[in-house]
């Protein structure tokens, strides 16, 4: 296509704004522009508020952070010191409990925990219980009843008069 037809395809623009003597721009195009900078400058203060408001916001949060930290440091120190006691407490207990039941040995009550030597104390003073029970029924069967033997004099029946006279004499300790 020759040149010529193309420009009468093209469909007609508006002539651009005639552009100052200088080549500086038009007032409509500063208006624009003043526009322009005017929506920038409105972004540009909401986003340093933004930024700001995000700032504050860390700070808070580290500060939140820090101070649950320093509670978590303290609150762990504080349970090892509670977990120590306990087991020295239980210790003492244990020992109190061995103590206050001398008829069980020492090595049949035992626990690391209070409720351990209880049911310790439990099964040691059911044992011991029945072992003396059975102690006592095979007592009670080889019983001897205590003193000396009832006596009984000797039998004179049969006896001449002469043996019943030397069964006396015998009796009361003298020589036949």
């Amino acid at each position: 296509m020759p040149p010529e037809e193309k420009k009468e395809q093209q469909p007609e623009q508006a002539p651009p704004a005639a552009p100052e003597p200088n080549g500086a721009p038009t007032t409509d195009d500063l208006a624009t522009i003043k526009a322009e900078l005017q929506e920038e400058k409105k972004t540009i203060a909401a986003a340093n508020a933004m930024i700001l408001e995000k700032d504050t916001a860390i700070a808070d949060l580290q500060k939140k952070l820090s101070d649950s930290i320093k509670g978590r440091e303290a609150a762990t120190t504080e349970l090892t010191q509670v977990k120590e006691d306990h087991t020295h407490a239980v210790a003492k207990y244990l020992g109190a409990v061995r103590h206050a039941n001398p008829a069980i040995p020492a090595e049949a009550i035992e626990g690391a925990t209070i409720d351990e030597i209880e049911t310790s104390l439990f099964k040691s003073l059911t044992i011991a219980e029945s072992v003396r029970k059975s102690i006592e029924a095979q007592a009670k069967e080889a019983r001897v009843p205590a003193g000396a033997p009832i006596r009984a004099g000797t039998s004179v029946e049969g006896l001449s008069p002469r043996e019943k006279i030397a069964a006396g004499i015998q009796q009361k300790g003298g020589t036949s």
